[in-house]
């Protein structure tokens, strides 16, 4: 049985001019594939209502498993993805009332009232159900057409990756083929997160099907403590769990030749 194949849309004028650097579709293309998806398209798109309806079109009739966009939930007059995505389904933009409450108790914490702008923030398609994003105020979007999962999320790196991380793996999951993961942990003392960075990204490019993810929990500049996690996923236990050992030896090794000390929890 062939892996679903999943498409990523990076919407946004300030994407596709090179004013920032897309990110968010490396970062969900590994995430995907991890979780045993076949990434086909990393799309970047404008602010354009025919471009982006028809590309979510194009996605449905193609029968692509997981869509997958980021930007345009914002409240500025240019944030209009829930609004192309309900041209693209065929459907009525609405109040979400899930979506409304969630955004009513964010403002109300800070003493703020709803405003049209902020209210925008719920506009949906009539189907969606709305995601939580723990970090920021927009809530993400979840739809289906046919046999087409589409997600929009925000564009804001930490609100796409906390509501990603929250909610979406877990519903990706039950498109994805069975998969399973091998964890460890390592404890890393004198060394700065900033000098951990290179030797990170060194092992990743050797292990593309790993997720490394460094958790500070001391001072960079002056007693740096950080516990590093790693995560092997493979549809093989084994594979997954050899991979695992794999890379917690070779950072091992790595960090030890950079003078840190090291406590390999597991």
């Amino acid at each position: 049985m062939s892996s679903p194949k999943a498409w990523i849309l990076s919407i946004g004028n300030e994407v596709v001019t090179g004013q920032i650097v897309n990110t968010n579709g490396s970062w969900l293309a590994r995430r995907l594939f991890m979780l045993g998806f076949q990434v086909k398209r990393i799309i970047a798109l404008p602010d354009d209502e025919e471009e982006v309806v028809d590309t979510f079109k194009d996605a449905i009739r193609r029968n692509i498993d997981v869509v997958i966009s980021t930007g345009g939930l914002g409240p500025t007059y240019d944030d209009r993805t829930s609004e192309f995505l309900a041209k693209a389904l065929g459907e009525e933009l609405i109040i979400n009332a899930e979506a409304l409450k969630m955004i009513e108790e964010k403002y109300k914490m800070k003493g703020l009232k709803l405003t049209e702008h902020r209210i925008k923030m719920a506009k949906m398609p009539k189907s969606a159900k709305p995601l939580p994003n723990p970090v920021g105020i927009a809530p993400g979007i979840l739809v289906s057409k046919n046999n087409t999962i589409i997600i929009a999320l925000p564009g804001v790196p930490k609100e796409m990756q906390a509501v990603f991380d929250e909610t979406v793996e877990e519903i990706l999951r039950s498109k994805a083929p069975r998969t399973f993961k091998a964890e460890k942990w390592i404890h890393v003392e004198d060394i700065p997160e900033s000098s951990l960075a290179p030797i990170i990204e060194k092992i990743l490019k050797k292990y593309p099907k790993v997720y490394i993810k460094s958790h500070p929990k001391g001072k960079e500049l002056e007693k740096p403590i950080i516990d590093l996690y790693i995560l092997s996923m493979s549809v093989v236990e084994e594979e997954a769990r050899k991979v695992a050992e794999e890379v917690c030896r070779e950072l091992i090794e790595e960090l030890i030749r950079s003078g840190a000390k090291v406590k390999h929890e597991n």
